[in-house]
């Protein structure tokens, strides 16, 4: 994508107050008709569009940091929160937490917010409503209006901006390779949707790993959970669902849950149904939080290093707000950095050694 003008780099070029352009863009009668002209034709020439995201007026920096996570209660996202809170802490930032609790209007009503002068970029981790509808107007607005966005985890490609994810495909194949070591001939996988990213990516790497050991994959054995915020419903049907999954499939031997609160389900319905754990079925989950080290019998689980994913983001957002200013004529692309966290795989009781 070509760089955008900013607002800011308008006021500098025209030696006048960011507040002075804005005005002059929206034709306030405050501003002088010669100095609207002016403003107007130069925002004009450098094909300058405002959008409905209010960003701040303010010609400095407010040293804040806005996060946008999903759901507050996920071991993983507190994480997350802790790696940015290091770094930005260590480098003289504060941090700024709104939650989307899943919703696309949540999600761009918290940006709008925030980004009214409230902070100077974005760490964020997209809605599950957002990509269900696949409506990303308010990241794109956000970055042409000139303030940065580092999305982790749950990132799309559509959004030219940096990245910070786990090879998804990767830690999941290398789960299920390890439930196909361990003797595993009936491998059950419990995912999101596809419309969740990391779901469609995990069931890939379970789908590779099968295909690698000459093992057909069975539809049957592929249970995919509309997955919305936690309540007792939800919890009572996603327990359902787990049980069909057992009842239709007597052979079931292992299990790859994309999340620990998938697998933890999935032994607590084994076990109602007389399975032993690891002999009878073995569980591995993606994801390596408190539900994993503390569940009956202990998780295997792949490790996403959620704080490392939260340092890494934080330093790339603050590398980029205190990059020098770039000349707004340069036609060259922006260059922008997706970097992979590795991920590994934590044994504990739920497979066999």
């Amino acid at each position: 994508m070509k760089r955008k003008i900013t607002l800011k780099q308008i006021a500098k070029e025209l030696d006048v107050s960011i507040s002075t352009v804005s005005k002059a863009l929206r034709n306030s009668i405050e501003i002088s008709e010669d100095t609207r002209q002016k403003i107007q034709a130069f925002a004009k020439l450098y094909n300058y569009r405002p959008n409905n995201i209010a960003l701040s007026l303010k010609n400095r920096k407010t040293k804040t940091i806005g996060i946008i996570i999903p759901e507050i209660v996920h071991h993983f996202f507190s994480k997350v929160i802790t790696g940015i809170e290091l770094v930005a802490n260590k480098r003289g930032y504060n941090v700024i937490v709104g939650l989307s609790n899943e919703s696309f209007d949540k999600e761009v009503i918290n940006m709008q917010m925030l980004a009214n002068g409230s902070i100077d970029g974005f760490i964020l981790s997209i809605a599950k409503e957002t990509l269900l509808q696949q409506d990303y107007h308010h990241f794109t607005e956000t970055i042409n209006q000139g303030m940065p966005i580092v999305m982790f985890d749950r990132v799309v490609n559509e959004i030219p901006c940096d990245k910070v994810i786990v090879d998804d495909v990767k830690g999941a194949k290398q789960a299920v390779e390890k439930l196909i070591s361990n003797g595993c001939k009936n491998i059950a996988i419990i995912s999101t949707k596809d419309y969740v990213s990391v779901g469609k990516l995990r069931t890939q790497g379970y789908l590779e790993a099968l295909e690698d050991h000459k093992i057909d994959p069975k539809a049957s054995l592929i249970l995919k959970i509309e997955d919305k915020l936690m309540s007792d419903d939800h919890l009572d049907k996603l327990e359902s669902e787990v049980e069909q999954l057992f009842q239709s499939n007597k052979s079931i031997d292992g299990i790859f849950a994309v999340n620990e609160l998938y697998a933890v389900t999935a032994i607590k319905v084994a076990r109602k149904l007389g399975l032993k754990i690891p002999d009878d079925l073995q569980v591995i989950s993606f994801s390596d939080g408190v539900l994993s080290k503390h569940s009956t019998p202990s998780l295997t689980t792949v490790s996403q290093h959620g704080q490392k994913i939260g340092e890494k983001a934080a330093n790339l957002l603050i590398n980029r707000l205190e990059a020098e200013e770039v000349d707004y004529n340069d036609e060259t692309e922006e260059v922008y950095e997706t970097v992979i966290i590795e991920t590994n795989l934590i044994e504990r009781e739920s497979t066999k050694n």
